[in-house]
């Protein structure tokens, strides 16, 4: 899978006449040449419903007197651009509006995605409709008459719960409640399942490897089975502007990368999100999104949409150049790069403990980012044997086959580190493993007040507000790291204070956080409070305990918090390389994240633990030598300048 792709979105409307009619092969070729694209996603059908070619089993868009689609792969099969295939699965306006009971429907009778009968917009079909029999035949024909291209990219699918009348119809013949909301979840994976099965086979039919991917719009944690639907690769659907932000694609990265597949994370060249003609985000946005892209293991893919007539926009492609160009210069520190990491953090999403909210997985992501710990996240199936700390955020609950693995974990020397609820047992309030202390169920003030024992930097000693009614932890023979400061009362009608809440009170609430043979209790849910509130003492907290159980890091940098590093090893080419990125998101306008200048940070100076010494460290892929020390098993060297994406390989 190469790494410098583009995502061509070419929904158009059928009130627009001239489609195609400025394309122009030389000028779609010289744009690509521009934005040192490699790989093309290009449209066989949209979400209108309207196919770029002369289909036989469907409808050429009305305004569209040629073969688009295969113009565009002839024009760039001659530079050597690959082209995977889109089709619009979960959507089709044209069939639906003559088929209307063919669509989706939320339980209220409401079409999702555009909501009102009125209101403009796309709406969805069920696949447990006779559209199946018509997607699949659309498939078949791009397969034959296109071999599949280098791949299929399926659109606006997954496993989603429909009340149209055929769902409803077959869940009351086959004996079920359609009022049963967990029933009609197992009957939505029914079919999402039903559906890509269907799909490889048409595929496998013509081209038994051709690669298959079904956007869903995020990789679910936890569910290996929908993942491994796409048996080639996947598609982190990520764009920081467009609704994500800037935290969710290093999270998602960091569970694809454990899933044996390789990936790309997908942004987009707009100031917002899909479909928005005449935005453009920064170059510097889209040359940092690269280089988090390519330290968190991934290949590229940015979001583009072509214009009706069919000529490309050259400041896309300019901006998209800026950020490829710097990518093409970088790939060979990137490929077939294993990630070396001290942490897993065992996602509450994935073990069922959140109800597929993220508050948890995206408040401890943002903290490791920001501590600059080196990790993966995992799953409850996830080899835990090459880590030396299983963090368990806030809300995991274990039951005895979790138990057993982590106590496999504990056995050979490795730690856990825990807040709130988790290392409790699913069905009772007893804690699961020894960590020097029992839990007495909820503390029963919210806020309340924590008193680290070793002073917490810049603050020093303090009692620092949480918000959340946390646990009360009683000491069992471990040794108490911080203690709990009640507050005077909570606040309500009978007894208030000042604007919020009552001051602390001096009393003792017990330990906050308690250390014992099997690691760290935090009796507050950390991860949860700062991903809210994002109080800076609450992170230090909890990466003070963090770093006493990981002992000496594999990498430590003076990079401010808002960089990401990571570590990886090329053991072909006998190297380790190091990732240093960094630039600060600002807000502009009401909700959106944006990249402007990138600034340079000077002197980041550097201590890798690593068991040889390096022949050379060197940047990359400037090839500069860097002055280095090598003692007691430590690499200990400064890199002069970071300005935006920085690699320094360390040479066997």
């Amino acid at each position: 899978m190469r790494y410098r792709q583009v995502h061509l979105d070419f929904h158009t409307s059928p009130h627009i006449d001239g489609i195609g009619s400025a394309f122009d092969k030389r000028q779609f070729q010289a744009m690509l040449r521009l934005g040192h694209v490699d790989s093309i996603t290009l449209f066989a059908k949209c979400h209108h419903g309207w196919f770029y070619y002369d289909s036989k089993v469907s409808k050429r868009h009305p305004h569209l007197s040629f073969d688009l689609l295969d113009q565009q792969i002839e024009a760039c099969k001659e530079i050597d651009v690959r082209t995977p295939i889109y089709i619009s699965a979960g959507l089709d306006d044209h069939l639906l509006h003559t088929n209307p009971g063919w669509g989706r429907r939320n339980a209220d009778g409401t079409t999702p995605w555009a909501g009102p009968q009125l209101n403009a917009g796309f709406r969805e079909l069920c696949m447990n409709t006779p559209y199946l029999d018509e997607l699949i035949k659309q498939v078949e024909e791009v397969m034959q008459r296109y071999n599949g291209g280098d791949g299929i990219f399926l659109d606006i699918v997954g496993p989603r719960t429909c009340y149209c009348q055929t769902c409803i119809n077959q869940v009351v013949k086959d004996g079920k409640d359609p009022r049963d909301e967990a029933y009609m979840q197992v009957k939505a994976r029914e079919i999402y399942l039903n559906y890509t099965t269907r799909v490889a086979q048409a595929v496998a039919k013509y081209r038994k490897d051709c690669p298959i991917f079904h956007n869903s719009g995020h990789i679910a944690r936890g569910d290996r089975e929908l993942a491994h639907v796409n048996p080639k690769h996947l598609e982190l659907e990520s764009l920081p502007t467009g609704g994500w932000g800037y935290d969710h694609f290093p999270l998602s990265a960091a569970y694809a990368r454990i899933l044996g597949l390789p990936f790309l994370g997908m942004t987009g060249k707009f100031h917002g999100t899909w479909g928005e003609f005449g935005g453009y985000k920064h170059p510097n946005a889209l040359r940092l999104e690269a280089g988090r892209s390519l330290a968190s293991g991934a290949r590229l893919s940015v979001g583009d949409q072509l214009h009706p007539t069919g000529r490309m926009d050259p400041a896309t492609y300019r901006i998209i150049g800026a950020a490829y160009a710097e990518v093409a210069r970088k790939e060979a520190w990137v490929v077939d790069a294993a990630h070396v990491v001290d942490v897993a953090l065992l996602s509450a999403q994935a073990c069922g403990s959140v109800a597929g909210k993220d508050e948890s997985d995206a408040g401890a992501v943002r903290m490791l980012l920001e501590g600059q710990i080196l990790f993966d996240v995992v799953d409850a199936d996830a080899d835990l044997a090459g880590y030396r700390v299983i963090v368990l955020p806030d809300q995991i609950r274990v039951d005895a086959k979790l138990q057993a693995k982590l106590a496999a974990v504990v056995a050979r020397g490795g730690k856990l580190l825990a807040t709130g609820t988790s290392g409790l047992w699913k069905d009772r309030d007893e804690l699961a493993f020894d960590f020097g202390c029992a839990d007495r169920g909820p503390c029963g003030f919210d806020p309340d007040y924590i008193v680290p024992g070793t002073p917490v930097e810049p603050w020093g000693d303090a009692a620092f507000v949480v918000h959340g009614n946390h646990r009360k932890l009683e000491l069992r023979g471990g040794k108490a790291l911080a203690k709990r400061d009640e507050p005077w009362f909570n606040r309500d009608i009978r007894h208030y204070c000042s604007h919020q809440h009552a001051p602390n009170s001096g009393r003792d609430g017990g330990p906050a956080i308690v250390e014992g043979p099997a690691g760290i209790l935090c009796a507050h849910a950390f991860f949860v409070v700062y991903h809210d509130r994002g109080m800076l003492p609450h992170r230090e907290i909890l990466l003070q305990a963090l770093r006493r159980l990981i002992g000496t890091p594999t990498v430590t940098t003076t990079l401010p918090s808002q960089g990401l590093v990571t570590y990886t090893r090329q053991a072909a080419q006998r190297r380790d390389v190091l990732h240093l990125c960094y630039g600060a998101p600002i807000r502009r306008g009401k909700n959106t994240e944006v990249i402007e200048e990138l600034v340079p940070i000077r002197d980041v100076q550097v201590v890798v633990k690593r068991a040889a010494k390096p022949s050379v460290v060197e940047l990359a892929p400037e090839g500069t030598a860097v002055p280095f020390t090598y003692a007691d098993g430590r690499v200990r060297f400064t890199v002069p300048v970071v300005e935006c994406h920085q690699m320094v390989a360390l040479k066997d």
